[in-house]
């Protein structure tokens, strides 16, 4: 595995159950400042166990594949989700 992928999944494991990031954040948080694209590309194509829904887009859009699924994973962990986007 690449170091960027290690270094993504790494972070994204290390998200607590409501915390809720940007692919921005991600990739900077990895080492990788200016990667979100390359974030979402990643968990777009991985079949690691890491916690996807806990990563947003920048506003706190929701910009997954499957919007619905992640603000009902987001939902049940206490994170309030409105049209589409992290509310708070």
């Amino acid at each position: 595995m690449k170091r960027f992928e290690e270094a993504v999944l790494e972070v994204l494991r290390s998200l607590r159950s409501g915390e809720v990031v940007t692919y921005g954040e991600v990739a900077e948080q990895a080492g990788f400042p200016g990667a979100a694209r390359a974030v979402g590309n990643l968990l777009n194509r991985t079949d690691e166990d890491v916690p996807w829904w806990r990563v947003v887009g920048a506003g706190g859009r929701l910009r997954s594949p499957s919007p619905a699924r992640q603000a009902e994973l987001l939902a049940a962990e206490g994170v309030l989700v409105r049209d589409g986007r992290v509310v708070g």
